[in-house]
């Protein structure tokens, strides 16, 4: 792999952490998009010394499957279709220097779902972020 291309991780400093972050991006500072099964907020921002260019938060609610083991099996889907396309967005990030992208996904639907039709959404949502993005500069 060349050093041009983006690395097929999902490394610690990818995933978003902050409260602060959180709450400005569902307190009405991102803008958000559907692709069933699930729905992705995002917003961009300052990109700081080190930090990563997308930032992603995976969420799945209780309220949609009440067992652990199927929640977290659809997280894992998500974070693995992110894994496998994330360069789409990135690569849009890139072309804007000292900027970055927040991003949540969420989970919207009652029932589990097959990784193939979660990998389809997310990376639809990652083409549209990336052409609202483009536009934009």
């Amino acid at each position: 792999m060349t050093d041009s291309q983006p690395s097929a991780t999902f490394s610690k400093r990818e995933r978003m952490t902050g409260r602060r972050l959180m709450q400005r991006l569902f307190a009405g500072g991102g803008r958000s998009m559907s692709a069933f099964p699930l729905r992705a907020v995002y917003m961009t921002m300052e990109r700081a010394v080190g930090d990563a260019p997308v930032q992603v938060l995976v969420s799945v609610s209780k309220r949609h499957f009440k067992r652990a083991v199927r929640r977290n099996r659809a997280k894992r889907q998500i974070r693995e279709a992110y894994r496998m396309n994330k360069q789409i967005l990135a690569g849009a990030v890139e072309q804007r220097p000292g900027t970055a992208v927040a991003v949540a996904f969420l989970w919207l639907a009652d029932e589990p779902r097959d990784s193939r039709e979660v990998a389809q959404s997310v990376e639809s949502l990652l083409r549209r972020i990336a052409e609202k993005l483009w536009a934009q500069r």
